[in-house]
């Protein structure tokens, strides 16, 4: 007969509260008598939590997937070894920490036989001991580590493992010696084993792929966008995956995060929620950091030509080319030559500026003002560098209309994401301002602004 233990399943009584007599002090008694009902078995540890509503179940949730995310963010390596020999059969890397296994097999066999000889009664590794875990440094690192029948499960982690992460690993080892038993049998007869697919049954149990490179999906489709779109906060990751990616060949989930929580100003737990029903729908992908690696190179190529045929850094590349071409001519020169070409490059600027070409005329400023300084030409060096410095001004106060313009408009269109996003810009270019005048006034007109349009996320 096939024994079965099912975890985190809700229940349903069928009644309502206000009108149950036996609400609450025999809810326990009458839960337990409709379980045995139905044919399961009883533990004497068995955990009961009232669900009051809709929202207490989403926030259990919430902190679940945040719990785990914790969990995970301080896994660097996950080793299983051979209880008898101590050799490792898994040698899993969940970051580039860089642990020698056969090294660190030799360590751990030490300490638990110190730890197991009852010379370290007043250590922190006497209680584990006594719940079957171990606990220890090792470099710059803590180990958890558990032995179960066939096999050592060994964590090397950054902080000290939570609570939650041991019942993970309880959970792991039962269920791993369950499924391969007759594996693990042959392995102490034979000293060989194979498993197929150790590696993602391992990164499933732990939620590893929450810190693996990750990508997109190619194509989405149109019902599942429709329902990603009614959700803000899955349209804001949505946005920001695809910035991510429009530079790099991956993202990571920690970066998506930050950054999402920035805008809609919520909970960090509320984020990594969405982000997960995201990774649950298969529209964001996690990939190996092996194959993210070689896809950085192919990337990295295409982005390099990608820029290459540019028209605005090519404008920039033929602008630096030309600079330095006048640094060479004006080895050459004398004074009554540079005079001439300095007002030549100011009389092209200003022909620039009057279209309204700023960076053209910016950089045929430049060049006037190079000339004045290099021969000592005083008045204009002033008279250059101020036109420079109004060019500036005129060029952060376009930015700033546009960004306030680009605001408006997405909020008008009830697209806060990009609205809070646009206005942050016009803050930031607020702040980057050298001459401030009513500076603090706006950045405290847009803070408000966007605090009413995070209400509406």
């Amino acid at each position: 007969m096939v024994y079965f233990e099912i975890s985190r399943v809700g229940f349903n009584c069928g009644r309502d509260k206000v009108n149950c007599s036996l609400y609450p002090d025999k809810c326990m008694e009458c839960i337990e008598n409709h379980i045995k009902k139905l044919g399961f078995k009883i533990h004497s540890n068995i955990k009961i939590i009232e669900m009051d509503s809709e929202d207490k179940r989403l926030q259990m949730f919430r902190e679940l997937i945040w719990l785990k995310f914790l969990n995970v963010l301080n896994i660097k390596h996950i080793i299983l070894m051979d209880i008898n020999s101590g050799l490792p059969f898994l040698n899993y890397p969940v970051s580039e920490a860089g642990i020698d296994a056969s090294l660190l097999s030799g360590f751990i066999q030490a300490n638990i036989t110190y730890s197991e000889s009852g010379r370290v009664s007043d250590s922190d590794s006497t209680p584990a001991v006594k719940h079957h875990f171990f606990e220890f440094q090792y470099q710059d690192f803590n180990i958890l580590l558990r032995n179960g029948e066939f096999v050592r499960l060994c964590l090397i982690l950054d902080q000290k493992g939570s609570s939650t992460l041991k019942t993970i690993v309880n959970n792991f080892l039962d269920e791993f010696e369950k499924n391969y038993r007759n594996r693990l049998e042959n392995l102490r007869r034979t000293g060989n084993i194979a498993f197929a697919g150790l590696e993602e049954y391992v990164a499933d149990a732990f939620d590893v792929q929450l810190v693996f490179p990750m990508v997109l999906a190619h194509t989405i489709a149109p019902d599942v966008l429709e329902e990603i779109n009614r959700n803000n906060i899955q349209t804001a990751v949505l946005k920001f995956a695809r910035e991510f990616l429009s530079s790099k060949p991956f993202f990571f989930i920690y970066s998506l995060l930050h950054e999402v929580k920035d805008i809609v100003n919520l909970e960090a737990k509320i984020v990594l929620y969405e982000i997960y029903q995201l990774l649950k729908m298969r529209i964001i992908i996690p990939t190996t950091i092996e194959a993210a690696k070689t896809n950085v190179k192919t990337f990295q190529e295409a982005h390099a030509r990608k820029i290459a045929h540019s028209q605005v850094i090519s404008n920039i590349i033929h602008n630096e080319n030309e600079l330095n071409e006048l640094k060479e001519r004006a080895k050459r020169m004398n004074e009554d030559e540079a005079r001439k070409s300095m007002l030549l490059f100011i009389r092209k600027g200003k022909t620039a500026e009057k279209a309204k070409i700023y960076k053209e005329a910016q950089m045929e400023y430049e060049k006037a003002l190079y000339l004045a300084s290099g021969f000592n030409f005083e008045r204009d060096v002033g008279k250059i560098s101020f036109m420079i410095l109004e060019l500036d001004k005129r060029n952060t106060e376009m930015e700033l209309e546009y960004a306030m313009n680009a605001g408006e408009s997405a909020e008008k269109k009830k697209n806060y994401i990009d609205a809070i996003r646009h206005f942050k810009k016009a803050i930031q270019i607020l702040e980057q301002n050298p001459n401030p005048s009513n500076v603090e006034t706006s950045i405290k007109k847009i803070e408000k602004r966007i605090t009413k349009l995070q209400a509406n996320i």
